[in-house]
């Protein structure tokens, strides 16, 4: 499908999603949003995609955040339906078996670091600045920010960071956390597709079980997080893959990996 807004390439198993409006530092305006969704939903259901990348067009800016012109003349019945539907599109990263991963290439600032937040892995290119400063604008973070910062930084830092809308360069996004690694802009993407290629390498199943019962785990007790991995652990058992990978390791080679 044709996308006015996003680029979407295939190599091998791995889906290359580009928000495609350097003009407008690829904010995130409704057409844009619409598209993603779109997107989103037909790279899930794709069987031939294993892994997503995520990134900008250009060299400045991730995504610079949503477009403010959008929402100037919105009342409270409005703003809830755009947080509603920037919810259910950054969701739809967040809630794929597949491993999705970020490459932030300049800024990412509010919905667009609310975006690089649902995916599983943040890699970020020596430019890059972060951040969530809708306060500035006398609002708060409306597309999952406020819940997903403080779940990868700890509630105390996303308070700092909201609070006082405050950007943040690569380096310390990496310290607190916030992104994996930090890697210059030339590799950046390489960098991505060779880490989703490693991931592809890996039993599909046990692959789309462990992160499950990562994003699920988190979000319960320890115990019962410790009970789905044990259910997730033995289901593994029940593939082909775990008696091929198994053998493989014994007979000293490479594995045959086919999902099932």
């Amino acid at each position: 499908m044709a996308y006015a807004n996003l680029r979407v390439d295939r190599e091998g198993g791995v889906a290359v999603l580009t928000i495609d409006r350097p003009k407008s530092l690829n904010a995130l305006d409704s057409a844009t949003l619409d598209e993603l969704e779109s997107a989103f939903t037909a790279l899930d259901r794709d069987p031939s995609v294993g892994a997503i990348v995520v990134t900008g067009a250009g060299e400045k800016a991730f995504v610079a955040g949503a477009d403010i012109r959008d929402m100037l003349a919105m009342g409270p019945v409005e703003a809830r339906a755009h947080a509603e539907r920037g919810q259910r599109v950054v969701g739809l990263l967040a809630r794929t078996p597949k491993p999705v991963i970020a490459a932030i290439n300049g800024y990412a600032l509010g919905g667009g670091l609310e975006l690089a937040l649902a995916c599983d892995i943040r890699l970020a290119s020596e430019n890059a600045v972060l951040g969530l400063p809708e306060t500035s604008l006398a609002v708060i973070p409306g597309f999952g920010g406020t819940q997903r910062l403080a779940r990868a930084v700890g509630p105390a830092r996303a308070k700092e960071l909201i609070l006082t809308a405050r950007k943040v360069p690569a380096a310390e996004a990496e310290r607190i956390g916030l992104v994996n690694r930090v890697v210059s802009q030339g590799t950046l993407l390489e960098e991505a597709k060779r880490l989703a290629r490693e991931i592809l390498a890996q039993g599909p199943v046990a692959v789309r079980l462990a992160k499950e019962v990562v994003d699920r785990g988190i979000e319960v007790d320890l115990g019962t997080g410790l009970a789905l991995e044990r259910e997730a652990f033995a289901l593994c058992f029940a593939t082909s893959d775990q008696k091929e990978g198994m053998r493989a390791f014994v007979e000293k080679r490479k594995p045959a990996f086919t999902g099932r």
